[in-house]
């Protein structure tokens, strides 16, 4: 026989948990500022960087008329017209199940459904799910971006925490490239230290606290256990990139720039320290978060020619900006290739059209990486084709193999390797 089932378990308490595994908190904080120490990098390794920018892009500026190769440079395209072969344009395009206006810029990267919900929790970013697989190569596993004075983030977790973006090009100029004094090193690496300790204890902890619970818990909990203890793989090495020089590059550290109304200057400095960290071989992949918010109040335009035009002149300056970073990177060779045949560069906004929070429809494009470009991919406007697919193939191009990831079961239709 069976035994009964009781309805008497041992309740436990929260602040036994807090006291058990507090340290949750801090470790995608510790996952995205200390790198993964791994093998030699390859000669011509693939890269990608991710951008967002979060308050739409007028789509009657952006989207061609056209399909196919023959399509005609819209307004924002023709400032992208010297890459126009090293490009892909999307329309039709969308993230099922994202919805929520404004609550959908979380979710770029992870198509994770219904933002707006109560209890939402986000699934891993496409960055992140990359940098578990190559992110070993490099010093920097992942660089986590931003241009805001808020604390907005496109990355995440595996398990859906969001981790802190680095909003200064001074300050990320400086993590990349100087290599600091002697006892600086050296309490980085205490510190480093501490963490695998603390970590250490919290695994211990989280051992002993799994004998009273159920089969459910317990599983969640050895979920967590393998989050530990691959964090501190990390942890250890990261220490060993510690002792290891930095690159050194003929550029100057950027000035600080505070000023949320000059998104586009700070933008571009960015973009120049990303180029900067890509050629060194300093991380392979990057997502950046622009924070545009100060010109939310005009994405309201109504229509209005006037407003409509402000609008227009501030999102032709990013295009002019997202233009001067391709430049670069095309002009930029690494043996026989450019550094933007190499680098995938993913651009878009999670709304279609901010005057209405509409959140299909997404303006979007892919520059460089070695696909086939040269061409506008136009899907249906009401049955939008997913975006996350995209999201696949720019994952087996970095060699992930993978057939899925998020609501993306298959590759991007259309889009094909050189």
């Amino acid at each position: 026989m069976h035994a009964p089932l009781s309805t008497k378990r041992r309740v436990l308490s929260r602040r036994t948990f807090l006291r058990a595994s507090g340290v949750t908190l801090a470790l995608p904080l510790l996952d995205a500022m200390r790198p993964a120490f791994g093998g030699e990098s390859t000669a011509s390794p693939r890269r990608m960087v991710a951008i967002e920018t979060n308050m739409g892009i007028l789509p009657q500026y952006f989207f061609p008329e056209n399909a196919g190769s023959e399509y005609a440079l819209s307004p924002y395209l023709e400032r992208l017209a010297k890459h126009r072969q090293q490009m892909t344009v999307f329309s039709g395009v969308s993230l099922p199940g994202v919805t929520g206006a404004h609550a959908a810029e979380r979710c770029f990267l992870t198509g994770t459904p219904h933002p707006e919900r109560g209890g939402f929790r986000n699934w891993v970013s496409l960055d992140q799910f990359a940098a578990e697989q190559i992110g070993n190569k490099t010093r920097f596993p992942s660089l986590v971006l931003a241009m805001s004075n808020e604390s907005p983030t496109l990355s995440y977790t595996r398990g859906g925490a969001p981790i802190p973006a680095e909003k200064s090009p001074r300050k990320l100029f400086e993590t990349l490239f100087v290599q600091g004094r002697p006892e600086e090193i050296e309490a980085r690496v205490e510190a480093l230290r501490q963490g695998r300790s603390t970590l250490d204890f919290v695994g211990d902890q989280s051992t002993r606290l799994n004998r009273s619970l159920s089969a459910v818990d317990r599983q969640r909990m050895d979920q967590y256990l393998t989050a530990v203890r691959e964090l501190e793989r990390r942890l250890h090495s990261a220490q060993e990139w510690e002792y290891r020089p930095k690159p050194k590059v003929d550029a100057k550290t950027p000035e600080e720039n505070n000023d949320s109304r000059q998104f586009v200057e700070r933008s571009r400095m960015m973009f120049d320290v990303i180029k900067l960290a890509l050629q060194t071989d300093s991380s392979r992949i990057a997502s950046l978060f622009i924070d545009t918010t100060v010109i939310h109040n005009i994405t309201h335009h109504g229509n209005r020619p006037e407003v409509l035009a402000e609008l227009r002149g501030h999102e032709e300056r990013q295009f002019d900006a997202l233009n001067e970073f391709l430049t670069l990177l095309s002009e930029t060779q690494e043996e026989d290739a450019s550094l933007l045949d190499r680098t995938m560069v993913l651009y878009g906004t999670c709304m279609g059209s901010a005057n209405s929070h509409s959140n299909v429809n997404l303006p979007a494009l892919l520059a460089g990486g070695g696909f086939k470009h040269g061409q506008h991919l136009a899907f249906d406007t009401q049955n939008n084709y997913p975006l996350s697919n995209l999201f696949v193939s720019m994952l087996q191009r970095l060699g992930v193999e993978v057939d899925e990831f998020s609501t993306g079961k298959g590759t991007m239709r259309g889009l094909e390797m050189a």
